[in-house]
């Protein structure tokens, strides 16, 4: 284990039980919902004063008993101060960076990172004139290199959305103090379970928790994680006027995914592996993509800054054309074909990269296959792949 991570609290003691009270709940083992949008005060005099009693509550657009201890929960298993739940990890994604930019700042992020990401620097804060410079990310010279005299943000993704490709958060956020630049890591693939950005120097990181924190496909929820000023700021400016709150009943299904957030991490990591291992020694494979596979590049950044790998991972096929990704997919019995991840279940998806992604000598581009393993019988799964790469 990394030098990082020492001394870390009990992570399954946190997902158990951090944060919440019996003795407030009739001895209730499950906090209830607050499924309300109001609350009301005994006098007016306690509503005015209501910032100065952390139990008081006035509307779930701001707080929401539910919800916060979910955030409580998240906030220590990152190793976090604070945490602010959103109804999508768009929400929670969008709302961190606008907390760190204003009109004319210019961004550096990791080219291979989320879509929608992408989009909404690239296509959506360019009309307020904020602009983006991409880089591959994995040398942590290109960040600084990449910035100018306005950059205020580095945002990171590591491991990044198809190729799985990391950068040194440590590195990186060293870079970015000595420059004065905000720094945000989405730190969805990896969980607070197997990876903590925050105490290697990221300033604020964030999480689809519709993928392994909530981990049963029935929420649409994200968060963000930083130290307690970072996360006022941001809950009474992006959160409160944009509004993207996470309904309490959504609160509560997250809840339940927290708990058992190590386990299923553990399975999905064990049946990965397994699947990672079948899959580089299959003669129509090209190239697992996935830290800590065998043929890893990032091997030593592997081993300093993840204590372990997910379920989520992509291959590509020796014939890299659409018919070929398609063909596969299609033939599977035991895995959806779905474009979200970290539920229970298994999935496969065609995708397209660029190619000099995958090799710098390499133009135009390449279809691949992602996959997510999830929590079924690892040998069947593998059965199954295996049939539909072969036939």
């Amino acid at each position: 284990m990394s030098s990082f991570y020492d001394n870390l609290p009990d992570f399954e003691t946190i997902a158990c039980h951090l944060g919440e009270d019996p003795s407030k709940q009739r001895g209730a083992v499950i906090p209830p919902i607050y499924q309300n949008s109001l609350f009301t005060f005994p006098n007016s005099e306690a509503r005015l004063r209501r910032g100065e009693n952390d139990e008081l509550f006035d509307y779930t657009r701001v707080s929401n008993p539910t919800t916060e201890i979910a955030e409580v929960k998240i906030a220590a298993m990152e190793g976090g101060e604070a945490a602010r739940c959103f109804g999508s990890g768009m929400g929670a994604i969008s709302a961190a960076i606008l907390s760190c930019l204003k009109a004319g700042d210019h961004v550096v992020c990791v080219t291979t990172v989320y879509g929608p990401t992408r989009q909404f620097l690239t296509s959506y804060l360019n009309r307020f004139g904020i602009s983006t410079t991409y880089v591959d990310g994995r040398d942590p010279q290109e960040w600084e290199n990449a910035a100018q005299a306005n950059t205020t943000l580095f945002f990171l993704e590591s491991p990044s959305t198809f190729l799985m490709y990391q950068q040194d958060l440590h590195a990186v956020a060293q870079i970015a103090k000595r420059l004065g630049v905000s720094t945000i890591c989405d730190n969805s693939w990896a969980s607070p379970y197997f990876q903590n950005p925050l105490l290697l120097g990221i300033d604020l990181v964030v999480h689809s928790a519709t993928k392994y924190l909530g981990g049963h496909s029935d929420i649409v929820a994200g968060v963000a994680i930083g130290n307690a000023k970072r996360i006022s700021k941001l809950v009474n400016d992006e959160g409160c006027l944009l509004g993207a709150v996470l309904d309490p009943f959504a609160s509560w299904l997250l809840l339940r995914g927290l708990r058992t957030l190590p386990i299923r991490m553990e399975r999905h990591q064990e049946n990965a592996q397994m699947i990672v291992n079948r899959l580089s020694e299959h003669p129509a494979v090209e190239r697992v993509f996935y830290p800590g596979d065998a043929n890893d590049a990032q091997k030593e950044l592997t081993r300093k800054q993840l204590r372990g790998t997910t379920g989520l991972l992509s291959f590509a096929l020796k014939d890299g054309s659409r018919e070929a990704a398609v063909k596969t997919v299609d033939g599977l019995h035991n895995f959806g074909i779905g474009c979200s991840w970290g539920g229970f279940e298994s999935l496969a998806l065609p995708c397209t990269v660029s190619a000099s992604d995958i090799a710098s000598e390499a133009t135009g581009i390449k279809w691949i296959i992602r996959l997510h393993i999830g929590l079924e019988n690892k040998n069947e799964l593998w059965s199954d792949l295996c049939a539909s790469i072969s036939t």
